[in-house]
């Protein structure tokens, strides 16, 4: 009895997911914002809710540091002239495996008091990329 109790209770949990993301979804698209939003919301990870999307087939856009699902380019985010060294340091700091996790890079934005797509955009020029998605879109 427990056990089918336990398979109840994950599947309405999965059920409040679904439904949360498909109010939260356009046109079968699932942005970024929205993502963390639905996360948020139900306290679960943005990944969980990547899975969860893309078992749903829904199409995650308009990445917060530009990176992904920007019409018409795809990608957004263009570099900067310049790299400040305080942005650059903290950048390099933050390197795994000679790439910038995109958690990183939200708390380096959230640091400095910039836009996410700054702190991408501070990458681009400093040949950088950025790794592991959050919701795990790339």
């Amino acid at each position: 009895m427990t056990e089918k109790m336990g398979s109840d209770s994950v599947g309405a949990e999965a059920e409040t997911i679904h439904r949360a993301l498909k109010n939260a979804a356009s046109d079968g698209c699932l942005s970024c914002p929205a993502a963390f939003e639905v996360a948020e919301s139900l306290n679960i990870s943005p990944a969980a809710i990547g899975g969860y999307a893309d078992k749903m087939g829904l199409h995650l856009t308009g990445c917060q540091l530009g990176l992904f699902g920007h019409e018409p380019h795809k990608k957004r985010v263009k570099p900067l002239d310049s790299v400040d060294s305080p942005l650059a340091a903290a950048i390099r700091e933050g390197l795994d495996n000679n790439r910038l996790p995109c958690k990183t890079a939200w708390e380096i934005a959230d640091r400095f008091n910039l836009p996410r797509i700054t702190v991408s955009a501070a990458c681009e020029t400093l040949g950088i990329k950025i790794k592991n998605c959050q919701i795990g879109a790339f």
